[in-house]
C-alpha cells in the first residue's frame, strides 16, 4: 500500500484541491475494494500544526498527522497555497520544507498542485528541472526561483518523482496521471470518468491570458511597449521603435528581453494575438477579417504564431470559446 501525504499549509490554500484529491483517491480505493482487492492508498492529510484556519478563518483544517510524527510517505501532494504574497506563505511554510527534502531523499515523489509549485521550488529540489505552475503566476516564479526551467504552458511535469501541474482545476489531470502511475491506467479512465475530468490534456495554452509584464523600472522599453499596443495593427519594427526610444536595436532588444521576458518581437506577436483571440470570442468576423484587423498579411504566418501562443488554431479557438446566442 502506497502511503500518501497531502500537505495542509499554513495561510490561506486551496481547499478544493486538499478535498478534491482526497476524494478522487478514496474513489481508486473503493473501485478496489469492490473488485474484492485491497485498497491501494493509505491517504492523510499532514500538517505543521493541529488545526490550520483558512479562507480567513471561514474553515478549519485538522490534520491526521503532523510532520514530526511521520517520518516516512510514498508521495506528497502540495496543493496550491493562495496567499498574495508568496514569498510570506514561504515564510508560514517554511517548516516543510526540511521534512520534503528528507522525504525526497528517502525516495518520495513530491507533486505541487498549481501554485504549490512555489513551495516546492523553495526546496531547491526543482532547481535545473522543468516545472509549471498557473500561467498567471509565471512572472513571479520566475523573479523568486530563477535556476527553476519554468515550462507555463504545460499541465503535467514528471521529473523523475516530481511532478508539477498547470493552473487551478488543471491539477486534476495531475491527480490523474498520479493514479495511472501508482494503480493503473484503468483507475486512471475510471476516476476521469466518474469525475468527468478530460484526461490527457498536456497543455494549458488556449487559457492563457496574455499579462504584459511592466512591473519594471526601464522607462525607454516601458514607452515601447506602449507603442505597440496603441498600434499594433501597424507593421511596427525594431529600427523604428529603437529610433523613437533613442537607443541602438542591440541595447533596446537586450533591456526589453531582460524587462519583459519577451524578445520585441514576441511582444508584438502576443499584443496581436491576444486581440485576435478577443476578436475570436466576441466578433462574428471570419478568420481572415480578425487576421487583417491586428496587423496580419500572411495567413500562413497568422495561424503559426496563433497555435504556437495559444495550441489551438483560430478556428478550434473559437469553436471553444464563442457560442452563438439563440433568439
Amino acid at each position: 500500500m502506497k502511503h500518501i501525504s497531502i500537505l495542509v499549509p499554513e495561510g490561506d490554500c486551496s481547499l478544493s484541491n486538499i478535498e478534491g484529491t482526497h476524494q478522487i483517491l478514496t474513489e481508486v480505493n473503493a473501485a478496489f475494494v469492490r473488485e474484492g482487492k485491497p485498497r491501494v492508498f493509505d491517504i492523510q492529510l499532514v500538517g505543521l500544526h493541529k488545526n490550520s484556519a483558512v479562507k480567513k478563518g471561514f474553515f478549519s483544517i485538522y490534520p491526521d498527522v503532523l510532520i514530526e510524527d511521520l517520518d516516512k510517505t510514498d508521495l506528497v501532494i502540495i496543493p496550491a497555497i493562495q496567499e498574495k504574497d508568496m514569498k510570506r506563505a514561504i515564510e508560514l511554510n517554511r517548516g516543510f520544507i526540511p521534512w520534503l527534502v528528507k522525504q525526497h531523499s528517502q525516495g518520495a515523489a513530491l507533486a505541487s498542485l498549481c501554485i504549490g509549485s512555489f513551495l516546492l521550488a523553495a526546496t531547491g529540489l526543482l532547481n535545473g528541472k522543468k516545472c509549471s505552475t498557473h500561467w498567471d503566476a509565471a512572472n513571479n516564479f520566475r523573479d523568486m526561483f530563477p535556476d527553476v526551467v519554468l515550462v507555463p504552458d504545460k499541465i503535467i511535469t514528471d521529473e523523475k518523482g516530481i511532478y508539477s501541474s498547470g493552473g487551478a482545476y488543471s491539477a486534476l489531470n495531475l491527480i490523474l496521471y498520479l493514479i495511472e502511475k501508482f494503480a493503473g491506467r484503468d483507475k486512471a479512465i475510471l476516476c476521469s470518468k466518474v469525475f468527468q475530468i478530460e484526461i490527457d490534456r498536456n497543455s494549458q495554452s488556449g487559457f492563457m491570458i496574455f499579462n504584459p509584464q511592466k512591473g519594471h523600472e526601464d522607462e525607454a522599453v516601458k514607452k515601447a511597449q506602449e507603442f505597440i499596443e496603441k498600434n499594433f495593427q501597424e507593421k511596427i519594427t525594431i529600427a523604428q521603435l529603437a529610433s523613437m526610444v533613442a537607443l541602438s536595436r542591440r541595447n533596446l532588444e537586450r533591456r526589453f528581453k531582460k524587462a519583459t521576458r519577451n524578445t520585441t518581437v514576441e511582444y508584438i506577436q502576443r499584443v496581436k494575438i491576444e486581440a485576435a483571440k478577443m476578436s475570436l470570442e466576441k466578433t462574428r468576423e471570419n478568420v481572415n477579417e480578425v487576421m487583417y484587423s491586428v496587423g496580419y498579411t500572411d495567413t500562413k504566418a497568422f495561424r503559426t504564431t496563433f497555435k504556437k501562443i495559444t495550441g489551438l488554431s483560430p478556428v478550434q479557438y473559437r469553436g471553444k470559446y464563442q457560442r452563438e446566442v439563440e433568439a
